[in-house]
């Protein structure tokens, strides 16, 4: 059995790469902290985005359970186009419809699948690794939700939270999709 707890980042000042959390941020990861203690979640592995932000939301965890925070450039953000975009809600829309759909510089729903869904399948072959912790951002996570729940889509990207933790739980080739994040 595998327990994949994908975790979407904190409050952050921006989008830019190294963009710090927020003052609020800085506690909803101690929250984090609290919520995988209490439930007693142990990971034997957490693996992040290298966007500051999500390292940041997972290091309180990391640092008093003595876990190293794997970096894989495979969960960072989605880049929807090299350009400024206006009406980016309706391409992100768009894209939820049409998995092919990409704007010039940016990359289609099923490129970011791809890496997305390679980072996980490394974690299935990985006999040792049980309880993974993923950090990523939004518009990844909500695509690899929809591999596991078809209905999971643009309305759920709408309504994830930062932070926000999804379980996915894989017992043989059974899995179920759990929102465990109460805020």
């Amino acid at each position: 059995m595998k327990n994949i707890y994908l975790l979407r980042h904190c409050s952050a000042n921006g989008q830019h790469i190294d963009s710090p959390l927020t003052s609020e941020g800085i506690r909803q990861a101690q929250l984090l902290n609290t919520f995988f203690t209490e439930k007693d979640i142990v990971a034997d592995r957490i693996i992040s985005s290298p966007y500051l932000r999500a390292i940041e939301s997972i290091k309180p965890y990391a640092e008093e359970n003595n876990l190293e925070i794997n970096v894989d450039n495979r969960l960072k953000e989605r880049i929807l186009s090299e350009y400024p975009i206006d009406d980016w809600i309706e391409v992100l829309e768009q894209s939820f419809s049409d998995f092919d759909f990409s704007l010039p510089g940016g990359e289609s729903g099923n490129d970011a699948i791809k890496r997305g869904k390679s980072v996980i399948d490394n974690i299935f072959s990985d006999e040792s690794a049980t309880n993974v912790i993923m950090v990523s951002h939004g518009n990844l996570i909500a695509l690899l939700l929809h591999q596991y729940d078809r209905n999971f889509g643009f309305e759920g990207w709408k309504n994830l939270r930062n932070p926000d933790i999804y379980l996915i739980n894989i017992d043989d080739d059974k899995y179920s999709i759990q929102c465990l994040w109460n805020g």
